[in-house]
């Protein structure tokens, strides 16, 4: 294994290093982090610049999201692409940011005003949580993202963060929040075969959007289990992003959507 951006590690506590390294990452501008993507310049001028370099994602899944929609954004981070889906939705639609990281947090809530200000509405809401545990209960006994209350989840770049033995919660809430005919467009980091343990268990290959990647294949099929139609990756790097240890990681951006039918889930 060769890699500037990686150490090796012998144990590890996943959560804990995700936390740590983002944490550190909202307050100063980390490259090692992902894979930057170009982004429309107009979307992005009303977006304090603090808020766009300290941005890490490896796709642009805001080019799904559609005027009106109900959009939530699992791992908003700094706000970035919150903030660029609440000019594409307008005054009708609505954004919900979801994260963990008290730092990253506090930079979207910080920013959230003066976007507003900029677009002449406010119609974005950054609420901090865990983004397998959408089903979590908050004060008044709700879970912090309804059923069917979202038209399209997107994500960047931050699946691949969340402890293995978290991945079908993760997936399922995804299925629960969506509304009839909601849809999904996620970037991020998938792998040709699968990671051993020995990558998985280093802290700053699975911080780096490394060790947690899907098997290529695996990602589209666990979607396509949920019950979601057209599965597919509308973006996929034809040049890997890294290799470890013989293992090609590139970027996709993979899209799909539920029928127009309220079936079960899962």
């Amino acid at each position: 294994m060769s890699d500037p951006c990686c150490t090796s590690s012998t144990s590890l506590d996943q959560t804990q290093a995700v936390e740590d390294r983002y944490g550190a990452a909202a307050q100063e501008q980390e490259a090692c982090l992902c894979t930057p993507v170009g982004f429309d310049p107009a979307l992005l001028a009303v977006i304090p610049e603090a808020v766009v370099e300290r941005d890490y994602g490896c796709g642009d899944p805001t080019r799904w999201v559609r005027s009106g929609d109900r959009v939530l954004d699992l791992g908003s981070g700094s706000g970035k692409n919150a903030f660029i889906c609440a000019q594409v939705v307008g005054a009708e639609g609505r954004v919900i940011g979801v994260d963990r990281n008290s730092e990253m947090l506090a930079l979207s809530r910080g920013a959230a005003a003066e976007v507003a200000d900029a677009i002449g509405y406010a119609n974005v809401a950054f609420l901090e949580g865990a983004i397998e545990a959408l089903d979590q209960q908050t004060s008044d006994g709700t879970p912090l993202v309804p059923d069917a209350s979202v038209d399209v989840v997107l994500s960047n770049c931050v699946l691949n963060l969340v402890n293995p033995v978290s991945r079908q919660r993760l997936l399922s809430n995804i299925r629960r929040v969506l509304a009839p005919g909601g849809r999904v467009a996620i970037s991020d980091i998938v792998c040709d075969r699968s990671v051993p343990l020995k990558l998985q268990q280093d802290p700053e290959l699975w911080s780096g959007c490394i060790s947690g990647a899907w098997q290529e294949q695996e990602f589209l099929a666990d979607f396509q289990a949920l019950g979601f139609e057209q599965v597919r990756y509308a973006d996929r790097s034809e040049e890997p992003w890294r290799v470890v240890d013989g293992i090609e990681f590139r970027a996709v951006t993979l899209v799909g959507e539920l029928p127009e039918s309220s079936g079960s889930c899962c």
